[in-house]
């Protein structure tokens, strides 16, 4: 255990990052999620709509500095073309 003041303040730094980091990778696989089950469901006009919402999830993630642009980048390219793939 950190016996020094500033060392005791980023371990709770720290551990209110990771809870934000995790609440945000959460929120966007349950998006991502959505997704991919109209997909699955060969619904486009729901996978469409739940493609917008992922892409901004993603963006804000990517803001927030929890994921790497080109993950993100990555990941909205593959999903617009699934959805795209569609008939």
């Amino acid at each position: 255990m950190a016996n020094i003041k500033s060392a005791k303040k980023r371990i709770l730094v720290a551990e209110r990052n990771a809870a934000r980091n995790k609440n945000v990778k959460s929120r966007v696989k349950t998006y991502v999620k959505k997704v991919e089950a109209a997909i699955e469901a060969n619904d486009k006009a729901a996978a469409e709509s739940a493609l917008q919402e992922a892409s901004k999830e993603l963006a804000r993630a990517c803001s927030k500095g929890v994921m790497h642009k080109n993950t993100v980048a990555r990941k909205t390219s593959r999903l617009t073309k699934a959805v795209q793939a569609m008939q």
